[in-house]
Formats: structure tokens, sequence, C-alpha cells
């Protein structure tokens, strides 16, 4: 009757982490090993075959490599407008010659070859996680390779997702010591976690600095053309632009690679024509400085102060690290033939150009773009690179956005507002954190007013997360890649001692602005940090009191107390075992709905779960019982929206699973009545061929359809909520169970009971909790939980808001969590 198509997979109790590979390879069921691995591995070749042959795709990444050029790289190419002046501002004021003008022009050569070219594009955009990018793709891939995950609910089946790629079978033995060490010692996977929520907040710090350092520097042009203009006056105007940049971003980015793809075009080959100009007309010698001899000179003859210039260098591959963070977007082949081709000629042109000139015109450098830019042409030039940095500035934020939801799946960021803009899975909108940033970006512009000091922050920024996408990477060839430890060493020397000069000039400015970032950074850190704690905290304690599943069964199917029409949709972070809200519930109120469903929504280490393999389903004691367990899986990046049909999904999975436990014995709990966590995964394709239940919405007159047993006091109370308020009202969906004379008694009994407590209501249960730290606690324990965790959680979003689930159709259990 049905096509053996479930994947069955053993939901053992919580394991320790290095064990989940095994139970979930013996707990697979044969049918599913013989049946679908060759078809799950030739999905997997036709979906890898594009990026192993992407001649075979070539228009379709044309047009990825074209919308790149509006949402990647707008960052990257306006750093002409500031890079010179930031160089040799400060300590280099007594060596602006020509010699020290070809030999920073060499160092941004060498900088942009060896550092966006050679790192990011040939090597880190190799290390995609299922086709998604950034550092919590290499944390990803590292989770699911070596055991450093620290989220707490994981579970064998989770390594069954499509997603799920494991590594190759062979490992050098000094591999394997050192993934042993790692995964043995706690201290190691939390530093691990440290250090990729560091480079997620410095993400966020870029998000800051950005807009200010591009557009303040656009707009400086005004200022060149127009004399009478006050530094003020050019403040206040890009303060305005600001302002207006992130008010727009509550209407989405989906047309961002569309619209502003020309603007950056045009900018690009506005700068390589102007570049070619200045290098023709005033210093065609400039060419020799190609060669690293002039990074020789310009150190040797300006030493240290030649070392401390080195912040604003680094500023020109500031936007790098977008290239690799907005992989999902597009495919690594469009990102490298638009660096390679487009950006990285432009770039190279427009620096020779700007050496050129300031070589012939030293007292321009206060204002060395702009100085460059024939008559004829400025404002022109000038409109196009105010456009160009808010393009810029417009990446940045988009990518704040994701990683704030990143680490929010991660359990490492406190729940706030996800708006999903378009039908793309990685276009959102956080509206809270686009006006903390739009404030704390308005405080840098006018605390500072100066893009030097703006970019001393910048750079900082930038420079660490290049600093530890290094390391993450040296992590990933060792044990993603499975390449030798000496290859991997070396590429973790090589691209840190190039980085390492850099941050530690950086590190130098601190005082004169770079402390900027890192203030932000720690701030944030300290926030997700107590976040996960108190989460982690808070989870242990539902782990360790949830209650004795014998003791439950042991009450028999009514469990010593009133069960009540419809259904109970019990709301917990357990994967397994029945959490301490369900008793502390029914020792106050002993009446409890027929049918009872655990919920787990959690994230899962894979960038997406598909729609295929969200639902896991289970049975909670025997059949009598009528208690069910459901897990609903996403991935960091996924979309956790309720479009409505949530309740309908659940009931035909439910019934689904029952009808396939009919047939499939090895699932069904009658021989072991103590069995939990035996559970399927119920496919979507499935659930709309072969349903075993009738659907209908409710407006239509069906036949032999089962009267609500609620009284019409409720239903008039119900009635009356929602006219009044017309924005929860959902679509109705009636069941009903088919004419089939061939059914088992038993399993249409429980159908029917299925559909007579759907038609009865659905009740959402979940607890109402207040953590508080043990008084025996460390100060610091009760600083963390006491304060810093209460204060995010009363100032967050709740639970139930983050779910959707309809307040007329909840119940809060209140506890208290002493951890």
């Amino acid at each position: 009757m049905y096509e053996v198509g479930i994947n069955h997979v053993e939901d053992s109790l919580e394991h320790p982490p290095s064990s989940a590979a095994a139970e979930c390879q013996e707990s697979i069921d044969t049918v599913r090993k013989e049946g679908q691995s060759g078809q799950t591995q030739q999905e997997r070749r036709k979906r890898k075959l594009p990026s192993k042959f992407p001649l075979l795709n070539i228009s379709r990444n044309l047009v990825l490599a074209y919308q790149s050029l509006g949402v990647v790289y707008g960052d990257l190419s306006t750093s002409p407008l500031y890079v010179y002046r930031s160089i040799f501002d400060g300590k280099l004021q007594d060596y602006q010659t020509p010699e020290a003008i070809f030999g920073s022009f060499s160092l941004i050569f060498w900088t942009i070859t060896l550092i966006p070219l050679l790192k990011y594009v040939f090597i880190v955009l190799c290390a995609d996680d299922n086709g998604e990018g950034g550092s919590f793709a290499l944390y990803s891939l590292l989770c699911r390779h070596a055991k450093f995950s620290l989220l707490p609910n994981q579970q064998a089946a989770d390594e069954e997702l499509s997603a799920y790629r494991y590594g190759y079978s062979g490992q050098s033995t000094s591999c394997l010591q050192l993934k042993r060490f790692l995964e043995k010692h706690k201290k190691s996977r939390t530093v691990l976690l440290i250090i990729v929520l560091l480079g997620a907040c410095m993400v966020i710090g870029d998000g800051v600095l950005t807009p200010a350092m591009s557009v303040i520097s656009s707009m400086s042009g005004i200022k060149a053309a127009a004399e009478h203009l006050s530094h003020d006056g050019v403040l206040f105007l890009s303060c305005i632009i600001l302002v207006g940049l992130f008010a727009l971003q509550h209407s989405g980015t989906h047309r961002v690679g569309f619209l502003f793809a020309p603007i950056v075009i045009i900018w690009l080959i506005s700068i390589m024509v102007i570049g070619l100009y200045n290098t023709v007309v005033w210093n065609p010698k400039v060419v020799a400085a190609l060669s690293p001899y002039y990074i020789v000179k310009f150190f040797r003859e300006t030493g240290k102060d030649g070392w401390i210039s080195l912040g604003g260098v680094l500023l020109s591959v500031a936007g790098t690290e977008a290239m690799y963070a907005d992989l999902g977007h597009f495919s690594a082949f469009s990102m490298r033939i638009t660096f390679a081709f487009v950006v990285y000629p432009c770039l190279v042109i427009q620096y020779m150009g700007q050496a050129a000139f300031l070589s012939k015109n030293i007292d321009s450098l206060p204002n060395n773009f702009y100085s460059s830019i024939p008559d004829r042409v400025y404002w022109p030039v000038f409109v196009i690179a105010t456009l160009a940095a808010i393009v810029g500035s417009q990446s940045i934020i988009t990518a704040t956005f994701s990683i704030v939801k990143q680490c929010n799946a991660l359990g490492c960021f406190p729940r706030v507002k996800i708006v999903h803009t378009s039908k793309h899975k990685g276009q959102i909108y956080v509206p809270e954190i686009n006006w903390i940033l739009m404030i704390l970006t308005l405080v840098v512009a006018i605390g500072f007013q100066d893009t030097t000091l703006i970019g001393n922050a910048y750079g900082l920024a930038c420079m660490t997360v290049m600093f530890i996408t290094t390391f993450l990477m040296t992590l990933v060839i060792i044990f993603v890649w499975q390449r030798n430890i000496v290859l991997a060493t070396s590429f973790l020397l090589f691209f840190w001692f190039i980085e390492g000069f850099y941050l530690s000039s950086a590190v130098i400015k601190a005082p004169q602005g770079g402390w900027v970032s890192l203030l932000f950074s720690l701030v944030l850190l300290a926030v997700m940090l107590v976040w996960h704690y108190g989460t982690r905290k808070k989870y242990k304690y539902d782990l360790h009191n949830k209650v004795p599943l014998k003791w439950l069964l042991g009450l028999g199917p009514s469990l010593g107390i009133v069960r009540v029409p419809g259904i109970g949709l019990i709301y917990s972070e357990l994967v397994t075992g029945v959490p301490p809200i369900f008793s502390h519930f029914v020792t106050n109120l002993p009446a409890f709905h027929n049918v009872l469903v655990f919920v787990c929504v959690k994230s899962v280490p894979v960038p997406h779960v598909s729609s295929d393999e969200r639902f896991l389903i289970g049975r909670v004691g025997p059949r009598p019982y009528r208690m069910y367990r459901c897990i609903v899986r996403y991935g960091y990046k996924d979309a956790q929206q309720d479009d409505g049909n949530f309740e309908d999904l659940l009931i035909q999975s439910l019934a689904e699973f029952i009808q396939m436990e009919a047939v499939e014995p090895q699932l069904s709990s009658s021989e072991s009545p103590s069995l939990d966590g035996r559970m399927a995964v119920i496919s979507m394709r499935i659930l709309h061929s072969s349903s075993p239940l009738i659907i209908s919405d409710e407006d239509f007159v069906t036949c032999s359809s089962i009267q609500s047993s609620k009284s019409q006091t409720l239903q008039s109370l119900r009635s009356s909520y929602e006219d009044e308020n017309p924005e929860v009202r959902r679509r109705r969906v009636r069941f009903n169970l088919p004419e089939n004379p061939g059914i088992d008694p038993e399993v249409r009994d429980e159908l029917l009971d299925l559909v007579q407590a759907k038609e009865a209501g659905v009740a959402y249960i979940m607890g109402h909790s207040y953590v508080k730290a043990r008084r025996s606690s460390s100060f610091w324990k009760k600083l963390a939980v006491d304060v810093g965790y209460t204060f995010l959680r009363k100032n967050c979003r709740g639970t139930a808001v983050a779910l959707n689930i309809p307040h007329i159709s909840l119940i809060e259990v209140g506890m208290i969590y002493h951890v």
C-alpha cells in the first residue's frame, strides 16, 4: 500500500556525541540501506556536478556573477576612496616621497593578490557547507566531521540527513590523535566556539563601521569641489544618507543584485579608466612597482613607521570576507570569475593610477581619490562613488542579519524578530538589529568625524576575521579534507605570517580608534556567551529532571488523570523522555488531552533541512496511551516560520506514522512497552501522494464529518475572538477517515481518535520558566544567570511568539529552574 520511502532511524537517548555515528548506524533500517543509499549518492552526484563542471551551466553562473557585483563586491571596490590617505596619515607624514608612494602601491598589489585572490578565491571558497560559506559554515563542517559541537539536543538521527556529509574514512595517525584530544577536552571545544563567536562579533562590528567609513569618504568629494561647505555640513549630509540607508532595509534585499550591480559595474569601469589615464599621463614608471623589491625599499626607508602604516594598507582588502560569507547566495565559480576577471584588475589599475598621480602631486594626499579625477568627469564620478558606497554598506548590513540568525540557531543569541523578505532562503531582515546598527553607526560617525580613526577600528575588525578564518580553515583542511598536517600547518603559517603583520599594526592603533571595534565585539561576545550559558544550563535542568517513562507507563492509559477531548502539544527542548513541565502541569491541574504530542523544535548543524526530512515522528508508550513525539528540525539558515498549516502537517504526519507502524512491525511499541525514541522520518511527498486521511476545507460540505466536541460557549468565545483579531484567523481544514474495509480495526480506532481530537481543538503547552542560580553558586555564576541571562530573556522575543503559536490556544506552565 505504501512504497518503502520513509527513512527509519532509531532515536536513541541523549548520548555522548562520540558514539552518535555508531548508534545511528545500528539503528538504520535495512531496507533504507539497500533501497535508498544508491539514490541518495546519485542525487549528491547530481548536486555536485555543476561545481565540478561549471561550463555545463555557464549561463546560470554568468547571471550569478553579475548579481554578485551588486551584493558582494561593493565594499571591496570602494576602498580606493580612502586607502592612500589612511596609509600616509600619522607616522608617514614625514615620508611623503615618490619612493614611498611606489612602495605603498607594491604593498597594496601584493596584499590584494595574496589574501583575496590566492587565499579566498582559490582556497577558502572550496570549503563550502552544502553551498554555504562563512565562519559558521566552517564550524558546522568541523562539528560534523569531528565531535566539537556544544549543541545540547543532538541525536543520532541527525546524522542521517542528506545534507549531513561524512568525511573520508582514512586518517593519518597524527590527525586522529589531534581529533581525539580536541574531542576529549571540553575546554578545547569551548575555546573553538568562542573563536567562532568572536569572528561573528567582528563581522557585526563591520556592519557598524562600514557604512560610516564608506559614506563619509564618498561625501568628502563635495567639500573638495564646494569649498564653502563646512565639515559639519558634510557630516550632516552623510548622516542623512545613513538614516535613509537603514530606513530602506525593511523593503528587503531580493532586488539588490539586479538593482545595484549596474552601479558597481559603472563604478569599476570608471575607476579603471581613471587609473589608466593617470598612469599614462602622470607616471608610467609606476608599473615597475609591481615588483616586491619596492616593498623592501619601503620598509628600509620608513622602518617602524612603515610597519605601523600597514593598518591603512589592509583597508584595501576590507570586505574580502563577504566573498565567503555570501557564498550561499551565489556559487563559488561565479564568485571566482567575477573577482579574477573584473574586480581584481580594476582595483589594481586604479591603485596604480593613484600612485602615478600622487608621485607627481604629493600635496593631494589628504583628498587623494577625488584630486586624481579629471575635472570633466568629476561630478559624474562623485555621484557614482556615493551610490557605490551605499551598495558597499548594504552588503555588510545584509551579512550582519544572516550572522545574527545563525547565532540564534546555535543558541548563542537572544531571540529576535526575523522577517524573510523574499522566497529566497537567505534574504532576511532583523528590525531590532537594524535600528541598533543605525544608532551605533550614527554615534561612530558623529563621535569620530574622521575616516582615519574609523579606518583604524575598521581595519582591526576586518583583519581579526581573516585571522580567525585562516585558523578555522586549517582545521577544515585536517579534519574535513583529510589532508596532511604538514600541508595544513604550511597554510596556517604562511597566511598567519602575512596577516600577523597587519593585525599587529592594527592592534597598535587601538588607542587611535581601534578600541571601538574591540569594545563592541567584547560586549557582543559577552551577550552571546551569557545567553549560550543560560540556555545550556536550562536544558541540563530539563534533562536531569525529566519524568521517568516507567513511572508514567505505570499510571495506565489514563495516566491517572482525566483525559479531555482535544490534542495537547507539549513543547520542550528534550528529544527523549517526558519534560518536567508535564508533571508540573498535571500536579496542579489533573487533566490532560486525549492525544498528547511532545514537540521539540530544534536546530541541527547543517545549513538547510529538506522539508521531506523535517518531521521525525515516534510513539511514546503503548498504543492505548495515545502519546507521540514530534521533532521538527531546521538548519541554521532555514526559515523557522509557520505559514498556518503546522497543525495540519502534524496531523497528517501522525496519521501516516500510525498507518506505517501497522505494516512495519519493527516500529511497533507493543512488544516493548517501554520503548521511547523509535522514530521515522515522514516525507512530505508521501503525505501529499498517499495520505491516510481525507482532507477538505471546512467551508465545503463534507460527508460523515465528525462533530466538534467543544461546547457552544467555547465556540462562541473563539468566534468572537477571531472576529476582533482577524490577523489570527487561519485556513480551516477538516480531516475524515476514508471508507476502507481492509484497514486494521486498531489502526482505524486510533486514527478516529486522532481526527476527533483535532476537531475538538489543539492546545499549545509550554513552560514559562524563571532561571535562578543556586544559593551555593559563585558570584560570577549568579551575575551571569540572575542578572545577565534574566535581563536578556525579559527583553527578547518570547518562545511562543518566535514559534508563531496562536495566543488563544497557548497554555503556559510557570516553573522556576534552579541551575
